[in-house]
């Protein structure tokens, strides 16, 4: 039975609440406190959410969708011990929520990331190819072991053996622009005439003696002549 409530303009069905679409930056009390020992699936798609702190009051749930919002790196989640799927597509994250998300939800079966950062694929970079998306399945796998399904594939055997040999050295980085290498124009033209409107002479003692070992002409120059 779906029901309803045109106050507050959202929806209890089956033991799920959906709170779409209200720009909302932070879960509204009023949903903890009615639903919150009830809902055993929340959804808060399409909002300006920045933090998820308001889910303490969900001790059940086992279900959270929360894509198109503005979570980050920051993004603190109760202890949801009983929480198996977990969807945050189009969102700000990185690799660093992984760790958090083991501790957090230790439960965790079904994990979708797709159009973060974290997940090099076309919605993010053109410039991604498949081996980068498989580098970083092996790599979420091996930070969170219990998945059995990222994204839109389901997770195979073998990605679980590479994701335990080899997952951790898998991390896909893009590199930041400080750390790129800057490179100074060369050119062999001493300092002093490198600019293209000074025609000046640049003059300095030469430390450089010929003896003439190689040239016989050498022989018949006086002093006075050089």
């Amino acid at each position: 039975m779906l029901l309803f409530f045109a106050h507050n303009n959202h929806y209890l069905n089956n033991n799920g609440v959906s709170y779409i679409g209200h720009d909302c930056e932070d879960i509204p009390e009023y949903l903890g406190e009615r639903y919150g020992l009830l809902t055993r699936r929340l959804d808060l798609s399409f909002n300006q959410l920045r933090s998820l702190a308001g889910l303490k009051a969900f001790t059940g749930l086992e279900e959270l969708v929360v894509d198109n919002n503005l979570l980050g790196n920051d993004l603190q989640l109760p202890r949801l011990p009983t929480l198996h799927t977990l969807t945050l597509n189009k969102n700000q994250i990185s690799f660093q929520l992984l760790e958090h998300l083991a501790k957090a939800a230790p439960s965790l079966q079904y994990l979708s990331l797709l159009g973060n950062e974290v997940c090099p694929n076309q919605l993010v970079s053109l410039d991604k190819d498949e081996d980068d998306y498989q580098r970083y399945r092996y790599f979420v796998l091996h930070k969170l072991p219990t998945l059995k399904f990222l994204d839109t594939r389901k997770v195979c055997k073998i990605e679980q053996q590479e994701a335990e040999a080899r997952g951790a050295f898998m991390k896909v980085v893009k590199p930041k622009l400080s750390d790129t290498c800057s490179f100074m124009p060369y050119t062999p033209l001493p300092r002093g005439s490198r600019d293209g409107k000074n025609h000046k002479g640049v003059f300095a003692k030469c430390h450089y003696v010929y003896y003439g070992k190689h040239s016989e002409g050498n022989r018949f120059i006086r002093n006075d002549q050089l």
